[in-house]
């Protein structure tokens, strides 16, 4: 299994990080997952359009899906259109960007697959597990695992004791980490981890290795890293654009 960062900055993308987004390959089958804002300038920089097999949503915020119509327009306005693109998402979750375009447009570059979190389903290679974490929206913390490796991702969440669950025993933990030591405001708290947080429940799952992100814009990653490291025994790294890792 591998890893490839095509973005982990929260919110919205600066000049030189674009938001959530990964590209997850085991056995020549390649899942996106969270095509946030920039993601798709990011890809073709590694990828064809038409090389995506299937993509997956955490959940139906911009800076994790906005560039899904692009990569479907892509691939549906071509010359020589590819089979349709199946989309798994949490119920209603990609509702709004592919209302983007009026329907007939795009209808054939999509197969669209609806979960809730919680449900466990096949990706191409992948067992893929799904927890509800609490987010201002609905969320779904994901689980992909092989016979040979397992990575857990968190989407973005607040803090839940299902995430050292989601975490148990991967390879690689990519945790959600929007600010340092505590999130400044009482109403995200609940909705939201800290660089803190995350090595804690990296440790508590007994993952070899974490990869924060969605740090908020202008965060030094540093900071991130020096910051889980206090609470997390194992390699830290922060998702910056073309990080690949070797599961």
């Amino acid at each position: 299994m591998r890893l490839t960062v095509l973005g982990g900055c929260g919110a919205w993308p600066t000049a030189t990080q674009a938001c959530s987004g990964y590209v997850v390959e085991d056995e020549g089958f390649r899942l996106l997952v969270d095509p946030g804002y920039a993601t798709l300038p990011r890809l073709l920089t590694h990828l064809s359009v038409d090389a995506v097999d299937a993509v997956l949503l955490s959940h139906g915020h911009p800076d994790h899906c906005a560039d899904l119509n692009p990569l479907l327009r892509a691939r549906g306005l071509s010359d020589a259109p590819p089979p349709p693109l199946p989309v798994f998402a949490p119920h209603g979750a990609a509702d709004a960007v592919l209302a983007l375009d009026k329907p007939s447009m795009l209808a054939d570059a999509y197969e669209l697959h609806e979960f809730s979190p919680g449900d466990r389903m096949d990706i191409g290679p992948f067992r893929t597990d799904t927890w509800l974490l609490p987010h201002f929206v609905p969320n779904a913390g994901i689980r992909l695992s092989t016979s040979r490796a397992t990575l857990a991702y968190t989407g973005d969440t607040g803090p839940s004791p299902d995430i050292p669950r989601l975490a148990e025993g991967a390879d690689l933990f990519l945790s959600e980490a929007t600010y340092l030591r505590q999130v400044p405001s009482s109403g995200d708290a609940p909705y939201l981890l800290t660089a803190l947080l995350a090595g804690q429940y990296a440790q508590q799952a007994g993952a070899q290795r974490l990869l924060l992100t969605h740090l908020w814009p202008g965060t030094d990653p540093s900071d991130a890293l020096k910051t889980a490291a206090e609470t997390f025994s194992g390699p830290v790294d922060v998702a910056v654009p073309d990080l690949a890792i070797a599961l």
